[in-house]
């Protein structure tokens, strides 16, 4: 069953199926919206009570429900001094160095920090011997992202892709899924070194979003784009550590890259599959953050 699971994933049009799923997802249909919304939050024991608005009802569509905020004091932020905090609600997939530019995906599977970043030379030489960490966001969890520490945006990168399914059993199956996925990657400049914030899309999720961009996909393109942005001055976009730095439209994956020796130890729960919740310690730095 697995096994055609995965053939599948080949065979859909992943795009036009995710494109009409968005569509529905952000259609307002009244009470067909709340029934679809009832129906998710029963399948998937969705915890609404940390919502900041409960009720199936409120939510005008989907895709309303789905990027839905917390009430406030949800999600406190670990205060410890050179400490970052987890970003999102979700799952670890894997963590880890980053050994000769490649990245662990899963028992057999490894792929390029270089393709992960849409072929930027520039940016995958600053993580070189660094270190990542995978985290796999299920259909239940909060979908906004935040910032695991302060930092300054200095550039964006869209990288066009396929769209498959990010769940584990596919992790284990397709080889090079996270830099063969659409994705939008965010580089921020920190106290620690560069951060890349790398946000891949998946089957049925309708869109990314960033705070400072809106929406970056969809509409798809097959070429990479790449925006700069200053680091310093009036214009310059920086997020406090614990700040909301974009958002999933249906669930995904969030990688995140660090240079060589700015992580000094990940949390020790931290295994594969560990819960993570968004502002609960997630590692600890070598520099100071």
């Amino acid at each position: 069953m697995d096994k055609l699971k995965i053939a599948l994933q080949y065979l859909l049009p992943k795009h036009l199926l995710s494109r009409l799923v968005g569509k529905l997802a952000s259609a307002e249909m009244g009470a067909i919206t709340t029934a679809a919304i009832k129906g998710f939050i029963k399948k998937y024991q969705v915890n609404m009570s940390e919502a900041a608005d409960p009720r199936p009802e409120s939510y005008r569509s989907f895709n309303d429900f789905f990027t839905r905020p917390l009430k406030s004091g949800a999600r406190p932020l670990h205060e410890q001094n050179h400490a970052l905090i987890h970003p999102v609600d979700g799952a670890i997939s894997q963590l880890g160095p980053i050994k000769e530019g490649r990245i662990f995906q899963a028992k057999g599977h490894d792929y390029s920090s270089l393709a992960l970043l849409g072929d930027q030379s520039d940016d995958a030489q600053r993580f070189i011997d660094g270190d990542f960490a995978t985290i796999y966001l299920a259909p239940k969890d909060y979908h906004r992202i935040h910032m695991p520490i302060e930092g300054t945006l200095s550039k964006m990168t869209y990288v066009p892709g396929e769209l498959f399914s990010v769940n584990p059993l596919t992790a284990e199956n397709v080889p090079g899924l996270f830099a063969r996925n659409e994705r939008v990657v965010a580089i921020f400049e920190t106290a620690i070194g560069p951060i890349a914030m790398v946000l891949v899309g998946a089957t049925i999720v309708a869109s990314i979003e960033t705070v400072w961009a809106g929406t970056v996909t969809p509409p798809t393109g097959k070429d990479v784009f790449t925006w700069d942005y200053p680091i310093s001055g009036p214009d310059a976009i920086t997020l406090a550590k614990g700040d909301e730095m974009g958002r999933f439209k249906l669930g995904s994956t969030v990688v995140m890259l660090f240079e060589k020796d700015a992580i000094e130890h990940f949390a020790d729960n931290l295994t594969p599959k560990a819960v993570t919740r968004m502002g609960e310690h997630f590692a600890m730095t070598k520099k100071h953050s």
